[in-house]
């Protein structure tokens, strides 16, 4: 029987370098997470549906915006200039939440 060899194991000679080691705490991370979080903002804008709650926590914790979890059943997303949102944590987020919570980080971007 032929073994397959696998590409993910390390090789003495092949060694390639690693992306995620190579940026891993760097100015070229920080660069990539704030691309990444345009990305997302970008496309919750033009499709409001289907969002996780926990694509808005990483939203919220890229823009400093404070949340808590008192109960399970729903997010409240807080910030000093911005305001406040609740949002409930069922999924799919309804897109009236997305909506409203593209505005809160709109009205953040507009304060700073």
């Amino acid at each position: 029987m032929e073994r397959r060899r696998n590409h993910s194991q390390h090789h003495p000679g092949t060694e390639q370098p690693r992306f995620d080691l190579l940026t891993h705490g760097t100015a070229c991370d920080t660069i990539i997470k704030v691309a990444n979080a345009q990305k997302i903002l970008a496309r919750m804008r033009a499709n409001p549906r289907d969002w996780r709650i926990e694509d808005l926590k990483m939203l919220a914790a890229h823009y400093s915006i404070e949340y808590r979890q008192p109960g399970s059943s729903h997010v409240v997303f807080i910030h000093r200039k911005a305001g406040m949102l609740t949002v409930p944590a069922a999924r799919p987020i309804k897109p009236v939440y997305i909506r409203r919570f593209v505005a809160l980080i709109d009205k953040l971007e507009g304060a700073e």
